[in-house]
């Protein structure tokens, strides 16, 4: 008979050192920390034309935008966890601890397929816990496609495949297309 090893429980206080000091990005659900894998370049280029783009609008409103390095705390009943989103708008100027924010706007993940079932589920339901939230968009980076959750909607679901996308706190559009500018496709198999 075969016992699973279970990781050492690290308390919220020593994670958010490790972080502070470490190279690596780690999540963090109830006590158990979870690295980080590295990210292709149409990731970057994905995530650094969406930064580009928002940033200007996120000024004007007196938000602040990061992308990838701030963490989100979501305290769920008496379980806290820590994620790493690829994009994070903050517009509450309480919300301001150095190493992660409580209450962000908006939420962005660009998807991969080693990612993107976490972030269509365990991330989807745990993000909209927290009240704060008003969208959480991910964007695919094999083909150009995003999704969009609204709060406004009820957290259903808009497939965006071209055209221009309405991003809530900011209430600024996007175009598909200026997302996915620099970005090669891998070719079919």
């Amino acid at each position: 008979m075969s016992v699973l090893a279970r990781r050492p429980f690290i308390s919220i206080e020593d994670y958010l050192a490790g972080e502070a000091d470490g190279e690596q990005r780690h999540d963090y659900i109830d006590g158990q920390v979870y690295a980080m894998t590295g990210a292709s370049d149409r990731h970057g280029l994905i995530a650094s034309a969406l930064a580009y783009a928002l940033m200007p609008a996120a000024r004007r409103k007196g938000c602040q935008l990061f992308i990838a390095d701030m963490k989100v705390r979501v305290d769920i009943a008496d379980k806290t966890s820590f994620y790493h989103p690829d994009l994070l708008l903050s517009c509450d100027p309480q919300d301001r601890e150095t190493y992660f924010r409580r209450a962000p706007c908006l939420l962005v993940e660009v998807l991969s397929e080693s990612t993107a079932r976490v972030d269509r589920r365990e991330k989807l339901l745990a993000y909209q816990t927290l009240p704060s939230l008003q969208g959480y968009l991910l964007v695919e980076q094999d083909i150009m496609r995003a999704e969009l959750y609204r709060r406004d909607n009820g957290w259903r679901v808009q497939e965006i495949e071209q055209g221009e996308i309405m991003l809530p706190c900011l209430d600024t559009p996007i175009s598909l297309a200026d997302i996915y500018q620099d970005v090669t496709f891998p070719a079919e198999p």
